[in-house]
């Protein structure tokens, strides 16, 4: 049975309201599907996949049916969702019952109660790449006003990715340089400590300091921990 129709318009306007640095990735996605499903002509179920190496999942769905037909792919390698997700193009199958690029996926998606499926690749960046998948209770249920809608959804829910993917990465590499300067600070502490015991050169000391690491088979960070804990203690 088909959800709840909303005029496109309202949909694609009820999207734009939405803040992207104020809502988690899922929920965003969420909506994007949920939207989607009843604003597209013909759509039955939707789903949004995240396509990463060794980490392919559906991360928003409207059911567990669109859930099920993404996993199968994920499980198999192979199915539409993927081929989307690797091109970055759309792909259309307006009929499940003869459908010979994937028929073991077909079959699975009309045991399902899928009669036809399009999959829109989402353009993230080379190592991070999904699809928007809106599959139709029908055969021949999407007319090109209809994937043209669903493209418009779809490159909404690429800019949600691009920026959680731009934000993740953008705070992965704070984070480290955070650790960085953490370590550096207390290796230059210990090179310090170092220096005024032996009255060493900064070279001489972080030579002492670096066959200290190596010879206790510990990070030279954690080496340089233990020097100034051991200095302060005292």
């Amino acid at each position: 049975m088909e959800a709840p129709r909303i005029d496109p318009g309202e949909a694609l306007a009820e999207l734009s309201r939405i803040r992207l640095d104020e809502v988690a990735l899922d929920d965003v996605l969420g909506r994007v599907a949920e939207l989607a499903n009843r604003a597209v002509p013909g759509s039955v179920e939707v789903s949004v996949s995240l396509v990463q190496a060794g980490a392919n999942r559906a991360i928003a769905y409207t059911s567990d049916r669109a859930r099920r037909l993404d996993e199968w792919q994920y499980e198999h390698d192979d199915g539409p969702c993927l081929d989307a997700s690797v091109s970055a193009v759309s792909v259309s199958l307006p009929d499940l019952s003869d459908e010979p690029r994937w028929p073991e996926w077909a079959a699975q998606a009309r045991a399902a109660g899928v009669g036809s499926s399009l999959s829109i690749g989402l353009p993230i960046q080379e190592a991070v790449t999904g699809a928007l998948n809106v599959h139709g209770g029908t055969p021949h249920a999407f007319d090109k006003a209809s994937i043209d809608l669903a493209e418009e959804f779809a490159a909404y829910a690429a800019v949600a990715l691009a920026n959680a993917h731009l934000y993740e990465s953008t705070a992965t590499l704070a984070r480290q340089m955070r650790e960085a300067m953490r370590s550096r600070a207390v290796i230059e502490q210990a090179k310090g400590i170092i220096m005024g015991q032996r009255r060493c050169s900064a070279d001489e000391a972080f030579t002492q300091l670096a066959k200290l690491s190596q010879d206790s088979n510990r990070k030279l960070r954690e080496v340089a921990e233990a020097l100034v804990s051991k200095a302060a203690a005292r």
